[in-house]
């Protein structure tokens, strides 16, 4: 069994912005659930309720020297529901704000020294521990500099890996940062080093140094190996080889489960879909909507133009001329969520909008609403398609990255198919998705069928959390 610390920026149920957090918990409790030994390093940030979540301070404390200025960071401690231990570390000045990486105006400009000191902070946290785990593994641009101090500072004290989320996000940084960040200049180099258009990149600098680099589906891993996908790092992962891979994410079943779920209205299952009716009802009120004629339409998440809801909001004329009516739920670029209010404007009755970040509404969402629609640009693995179909509720997506690996259309695979998929980017093939929908749903013995062989599929984490063991030991030291 393997020794295995995750070093991340959220975590569930402490911080979250996006997926990310929904991994850095799921994938180290499947992997405790195995029988390895597994402890998560995240931030305490301002915002995360320690009393609530049952965060207790220790005696541990150390100071951490970068780049000539010394910042000092206490721990504490707590731990995931099935008993994974998560430490936190707590420095008022680097965490001690509203937000965790910025404001809805941009990004704190002190990022760069924030998870600098972050990532030198995880290994004297492990002295402090007297623990030397296998791997570290590490998750996105905010930890990328983990991998680079194992090597740079001759410690190589375990294997590492690094998961990319989202390859959009690389911590950029101007290049004069580098010796605030304890980084030599002879590290700023294109070929196996930091630099990247002139600046230093925190992503790159795990990609080059980590044992292995991972990312959340096999499909967007094929993507990010193109020009059109790779967002200008696609010659760094090709040159990676077979250092790089695909991993499909999980789901957590335990908190995405309508049999179960103690935030639904109604509890329900594919054998009894009484309760999603009552949910429906629970859906309509909560957004000050009438009993639509057609489809309702659900949206959770980041309202953004990487999640394609820029050209959706473009499309919701569409939508309701097709009979459809929308909820969305989610907070994001000022200009998208003005698009859907417009659109609310345009349409009382039938569109609404709840510019917010509401877990418990979103559970809500997911099970009232008959179908979810996702038109990501891109989509390294997402999970709201998987939540969508263990809720009966039919996913629509773009078929790219893991919304390709996971969704399997309707009329492309007859008896096999769980929700419905259009490939062109562009609003007609939005609109058409959308009929398609509208005509299934008017179907009912046919939704009914697919909505119970949606609510079938199994995404657990165990396959993936397999697939971790394997590239671990490849990796461990």
């Amino acid at each position: 069994m393997a020794d295995v610390l995750h070093v991340t920026s959220e975590v569930v149920p402490f911080s979250k912005t996006g997926g990310l957090a929904d991994v850095s918990a799921a994938l180290p409790e499947a992997l405790s659930r195995r029988g390895h030994k597994v402890a998560v390093v995240t931030p305490l940030y301002r915002k995360v309720n320690a009393a609530r979540h049952g965060i207790r301070p220790t005696a541990l404390r150390f100071p951490v020297t970068l780049g000539g200025r010394t910042c000092d960071f206490a721990v504490h401690e707590a731990a995931l529901p099935e008993g994974t231990a998560v430490y936190f570390l707590a420095c008022d000045e680097w965490f001690g704000r509203d937000e965790l990486y910025g404001t809805r105006d941009g990004d704190y400009p002190d990022n760069y020294l924030r998870f600098a000191f972050f990532a030198a902070a995880a290994f004297r946290l492990m002295r402090a521990l007297r623990r030397r785990p296998d791997v570290i593994h590490s998750h996105d641009w905010q930890a990328g500099l983990v991998p680079m101090f194992n090597q740079l500072n001759h410690l190589e004290l375990s294997g590492t890996v690094l998961t990319i989320h989202n390859l959009a996000y690389q911590g950029l940084f101007p290049a004069q940062v580098m010796p605030e960040v304890g980084l030599p200049w002879d590290c700023f180099r294109a070929y196996g080093g930091v630099e990247f258009w002139g600046r230093v990149s925190f992503l790159k600098a795990g990609m080059v140094h980590a044992d292995a680099v991972t990312t959340v589906s096999p499909t967007y891993a094929r993507e990010v190996c193109t020009r059109q996908g790779g967002v200008g790092m696609d010659g760094v992962l090709r040159a990676l080889g077979d250092r790089f891979s695909g991993i499909l994410n999980g789901a957590d079943y335990g908190a995405w489960e309508p049999s179960t779920d103690a935030l639904l209205p109604s509890q329900y299952s594919a054998a009894d879909m009484a309760g999603k009716a009552i949910c429906r009802d629970r859906l309509l009120a909560d957004f000050g909507l009438p009993e639509p004629n057609g489809p309702l339409f659900g949206v959770v998440g980041r309202l953004t133009s990487q999640k394609g809801h820029d050209l959706l909001a473009g499309c919701l004329d569409d939508l309701v001329a097709a009979g459809g009516s929308l909820v969305v739920l989610g907070t994001g670029e000022r200009a998208v969520e003005e698009s859907f209010r417009a659109a609310a404007g345009r349409h009382p009755g039938r569109v609404s909008l709840r510019v917010a970040y509401d877990e418990p509404l979103a559970h809500i969402v997911e099970a009232g609403a008959d179908f979810f629609l996702m038109p990501s640009r891109f989509e390294p693995c997402g999970l709201n398609q998987i939540y969508s179909m263990r809720y009966g509720t039919l996913p629509v997506v773009h078929a790219t990255g893991g919304l390709e690996d996971t969704v399997r259309d309707v009329d492309e695979e007859p008896g096999r198919g769980t929700g419905l998929k259009f490939r062109a980017f562009d609003r007609a093939s939005l609109a058409w998705a959308i009929r398609r929908a509208r005509d299934l749903w008017d179907d009912k013995a046919r939704y009914l069928e697919i909505q119970r062989r949606a609510m079938a599929e199994d995404f657990s984490w165990e396959a993936s959390a397999r697939a971790y063991e394997a590239l671990y030991e490849r990796v461990a030291r």
